[in-house]
């Protein structure tokens, strides 16, 4: 049952929080749809090039953005009070600072949607567990979480893509999906937001080891069965949080997997590389140029899935590849050296 009326496309006002690659390229997205779009960025430099020169200077720049959006580099109380829709668009690490600038203005008839892919790094808490710490379970509920495979340069370029919107609130779930849903964006409906958040998460550290793998010289025989191996461990850490197993077998589940694990314009998979051919990962994230979302969830789902004791050997070897300087060849090793096991086994170890 939905809570709160749909907007039509004259008179929603939508707030986008987080100006950076997915940020962006949804808010020219429900720009190009017909609504009127706010902006919140840090950055001085990002709001003044997008109001004065329709360009953000850092994500996507080679973009021209829509006259509709407009850019504000302060959270006010009336902004959120105006808002119809609210999408939160920044990493999964800056949640616990931005969401609570929220509660001020917040109304509970307002569409909350989180497209932030991570846990947090000091609590082990997934974004929706940070919505209702900010805002209250009530809210969190009603929230909608937006993931699949979409890498924001081609959503901006208007290439075909396909993402779920998971909600507790199956008729929130309706409005998000006829709020995005456009031809070349096509909108999934799910009641699993928290194995889309999961995938969305845990992927990144899967891309991390797919990276490192072909950094070292591995082909497609191992990069398929670090894929497979990698949706099992994620699968097993979704169940344990009470997710549905098909969740895992969607487009936040194995398609996203799919795209993160397979393509150089994934940032984690590139960190992963990198590290595979040598560098350090100082080096590497200080010309990463933008969030490889993928470190900080792996400190934050290894520690989440040893508090559930389930059995993740892939991120504990990433774990300690990037926290203990392991060798990445030992941490191959050590996975291709573990005990013999059935394929099919839910069970946490």
């Amino acid at each position: 049952m939905t809570t709160g009326a749909k907007p039509g496309s004259q008179g929603a006002k939508i707030l986008v929080l987080g100006a950076g690659n997915f940020g962006t390229c949804l808010a020219q997205l429900l720009a190009e749809k017909g609504y009127h779009v706010t902006m919140w960025s840090r950055s001085d430099e990002i709001v003044q090039s997008i109001n004065q020169s329709r360009k953000n200077p850092k994500y996507l720049s080679g973009l021209t953005l829509s006259p509709r959006i407009a850019a504000i580099n302060t959270i006010t109380s009336d902004v959120v009070a105006q808002a119809t829709v609210i999408l939160v668009a920044t990493s999964a690490q800056s949640l616990s600072t931005v969401l609570p600038q929220l509660r001020p203005g917040y109304r509970s008839e307002s569409l909350l949607i989180c497209a932030a892919k991570g846990i947090d790094v000091e609590t082990m808490r997934l974004p929706t567990e940070m919505i209702s710490e900010a805002l209250g379970t009530k809210v969190a509920d009603a929230s909608v979480f937006l993931s699949g495979p979409s890498f924001a340069a081609e959503v901006a370029a208007r290439q075909p893509t396909a993402v779920v919107v998971a909600s507790k609130d199956a008729g929130r779930a309706h409005w998000a999906q006829e709020l995005f849903h456009a031809a070349h964006f096509r909108v999934y409906t799910s009641t699993d937001p928290i194995g889309l958040e999961v995938a969305g998460a845990l992927k990144n550290v899967i891309a991390i080891a797919a990276g490192a793998s072909v950094g070292i010289g591995f082909q497609m025989n191992s990069r398929a069965a670090l894929i497979t191996r990698g949706l099992a461990e994620i699968t097993r850490v979704g169940v344990a949080l009470g997710a549905q197993p098909i969740t895992f077998k969607g487009l936040g589940g194995v398609g996203d997997l799919f795209l993160t694990c397979t393509s150089e314009k994934s940032r984690n998979f590139t960190v992963g590389y990198r590290l595979g051919k040598g560098e350090s990962l100082e080096q590497i994230l200080n010309s990463v140029g933008s969030v490889a979302e993928g470190v900080a969830t792996t400190k934050a789902a290894r520690a989440l899935a040893n508090q559930l004791k389930v059995d993740a050997p892939i991120t504990e070897e990433v774990y300690k590849v990037l926290y203990e300087r392991k060798p990445i060849t030992q941490a191959v090793m050590d996975l291709l050296t573990r005990d013999a096991k059935p394929e099919f086994d839910l069970s946490a170890t």
